[in-house]
C-alpha cells in the first residue's frame, strides 16, 4: 500500500511539474496545456487537438476582460466609436450651415453664429485628426502582437489536454553571445536565448523546449546505384533541352524546401540541453511581439589577443582574440565589453584551427599603405627559353600612438597551380631584421614591433619563371 501511494504521489508530482509544455521548432510550434476556458487568442492558421480529437477554432464575440489583448482590442473599438461620433458631429455641423436663411437678417447674430460654428468646426477637425492618429498607432501596436483582429475560441470545451499547432514565424527564437574581456587575459562568455511571440496567444508553459531544426523533415530513402562507365555519345540539343526541363521541377522543389527551412520573469530558469537545443522552465511568454532575453549559459576561458593586419585585403589593423570554447558556439555575432565599457556591439567571430577567433575592434593608431614597387626593364629577362620576372610590393607602417605596438602581418606572394609556372620568394627587405615565416600557398607571416611614432618600410620581392611564349596573370 505504501508503494502504491508513493507511486501515485510521484505520478501526481510529474503531472503538476509538466502541466503545460511548449516545443518550438524552425517550421512550427506545439503548445500543450489544459484550458480553463474555450478562448484561445487573436490568431489564425492554428490547428487544435483535444486529447486525440481534432477540434475547430472559430471567431467569437466573447473576449475575457482579463485577457491583455482583449483590453487592447476593446480600446481600439472604443477609439473607432469615438472617431465615428466626431465625424458624425462634423457632418451635422456642416448641415446646419446650409439650412434655409431667415427672412429677417440679423447681422450681429449671423456674425456670432458664424464665429461659433467656425470654432466648433475647428475643434472637431482637431479631435478627428488626433483620434485618427491614436487609432492608427493602436492598430500598429496590435498588428505587431497578433496576426488577426478577430478573437478565436474552441467550438466546444476541451476537458483534457489541448494541443495547439502554431504556424512557422508566430513564435521565433535566436541566440546571441556577450563576451566580457578582463585584464587578466580571460573572457566571460554569456549565451542568451531571445524568444519572440506574435501568435496572438499568451503562453504560460511549465517547460519550454527550443530546437534549431524542423519538426518535419523531407528525407527520401537512399539506395545504392552502380557507377556505370560507357562509351560517350554527345547528346543532341533536343535531348539536352528535355533533360533540363525534367531537372527543373526538382530544383524548384529543393529551393522551396530550403526557403521553408530557413527563416523571462525572475522565476524562469534556462538550461543548455545539447548543441542547438535549449530548455526553459516556468516560461511566461505573452504575445507582445517584443523579444524576451533569457540567459542560457555562462562560462570562462583563457584568452590571448593580438593585432593583425592583412594589407592585401585591407589597410586596417584589427585586434583578434583567441580562446578555446567550452561549449559549441552557435552564433558568430557578439556583443563585447571590457568591464562596463562596450567594445563592440556587433563583433564577428569564427572557428579557426580548432579554436575560436573574435575580431574585437580596429586600431586607428596603426597606419598601413601597400603599393607595388615600380618595375624596371632590367628586372625582367629571358634566360634560354624561360622568362624570369622580378616583382614585389612595399608596406609602409606607421605607429601614431604613444605606445609600442606588436603587429602580426599576413601577406602573400603568387602561388602556382602548374609546374609550368614557378614562383619563389627572393627577399623580405627592411632597415632592421624582419621576423617572418613562409607557409603554404604563398602565405607570409611577419611579426613586427613598432615603437611609439615609428615609421617602417618593408619590401617583399618575388620572382616568376615561365616559358617565354606563355602569358601569365596574377
Amino acid at each position: 500500500m505504501l508503494i502504491s501511494r508513493s507511486f501515485a504521489a510521484l505520478l501526481c508530482a510529474g503531472t503538476l511539474t509538466y502541466a503545460s509544455t511548449l516545443d518550438v521548432y524552425q517550421d512550427k510550434s506545439f503548445y500543450r496545456y489544459r484550458p480553463a476556458t474555450p478562448f484561445i487568442g487573436f490568431t489564425q492558421g492554428v490547428e487544435a487537438v483535444c486529447d486525440t480529437s481534432i477540434t475547430v477554432l472559430e471567431p467569437t464575440l466573447a473576449c475575457p476582460d482579463e485577457q491583455r489583448l482583449c483590453k487592447l482590442s476593446k480600446e481600439i473599438k472604443a477609439t473607432e466609436d469615438r472617431l465615428a461620433k466626431i465625424r458624425y458631429n462634423t457632418d451635422a455641423l456642416k448641415a446646419l450651415t446650409v439650412l434655409p436663411k431667415p427672412t429677417a437678417y440679423d447681422a450681429a447674430g449671423a456674425i456670432e453664429s458664424a464665429r461659433a460654428i467656425g470654432e466648433e468646426h475647428a475643434l472637431l477637425e482637431r479631435k478627428a485628426k488626433e483620434t485618427d492618429t491614436a487609432l492608427r498607432l493602436l492598430g500598429q501596436q496590435f498588428a505587431t502582437q497578433a496576426p488577426s483582429r478577430e478573437p478565436q475560441a474552441l467550438r466546444r470545451v476541451c476537458k483534457g489536454e489541448l494541443t495547439l499547432t502554431i504556424p512557422r514565424g508566430y513564435i521565433s527564437f535566436d541566440n546571441y553571445y556577450e563576451g566580457e574581456i578582463s585584464q587578466a587575459k580571460e573572457i566571460t562568455v554569456t549565451q542568451y536565448l531571445t524568444v519572440t511571440n506574435r501568435s496572438g496567444i499568451d503562453i504560460d508553459a511549465d517547460r519550454a523546449m527550443f530546437y534549431y531544426r524542423r519538426a518535419r523533415s523531407y528525407l527520401n530513402p537512399l539506395h545504392f546505384n552502380p557507377w556505370i562507365v560507357s562509351k560517350y555519345t554527345p547528346m543532341s540539343k533536343r535531348m539536352l533541352k528535355k533533360s533540363k526541363m525534367r531537372a527543373a521541377p526538382m530544383e524548384i522543389a529543393m529551393d522551396s524546401m530550403a526557403a521553408e527551412a530557413m527563416p523571462i520573469p525572475a522565476a524562469a530558469s534556462a538550461s543548455y540541453e545539447d548543441a542547438r537545443v535549449y530548455k526553459v522552465n516556468k516560461l511566461t511568454l505573452p504575445s507582445t511581439g517584443e523579444p524576451l532575453d533569457i540567459r542560457i549559459l555562462q562560462w570562462r576561458a583563457p584568452l590571448s589577443c593580438e593585432l593583425r593586419a592583412y594589407p592585401y585585403l585591407t589597410t586596417q589593423a584589427v585586434e583578434v582574440c583567441v580562446f578555446e570554447p567550452k561549449y559549441q558556439i552557435e552564433k558568430n555575432r557578439w556583443k563585447l565589453k571590457e568591464g562596463s565599457k562596450v567594445i563592440n556591439e556587433n563583433a564577428i567571430g569564427e572557428y579557426a584551427h580548432g579554436k575560436y577567433e573574435l575580431y574585437t575592434r580596429s586600431d586607428p593608431d596603426i597606419k598601413i599603405i601597400r603599393r607595388p614597387i615600380v618595375k624596371k626593364e632590367r628586372e625582367t629577362g629571358i634566360f634560354g627559353g624561360t622568362v624570369r620576372k622580378k616583382d614585389g610590393y612595399r608596406l609602409d607602417l606607421t605607429n601614431k600612438s604613444d605606445k609600442t605596438k606588436k603587429l602580426k602581418i599576413i601577406e602573400r606572394i603568387p602561388t602556382s597551380t602548374t609546374e609550368e609556372i614557378k614562383v619563389k620568394l627572393l627577399e623580405v627587405k627592411s632597415e632592421s631584421k624582419v621576423d617572418y615565416r613562409v607557409k603554404n600557398d604563398g602565405k607570409i607571416e611577419m611579426n613586427v614591433t613598432l615603437k611609439l611614432h615609428e615609421h617602417r618600410t618593408i619590401e617583399i620581392w618575388f620572382e616568376l619563371s615561365y616559358d617565354k611564349d606563355m602569358k601569365v596573370h596574377y
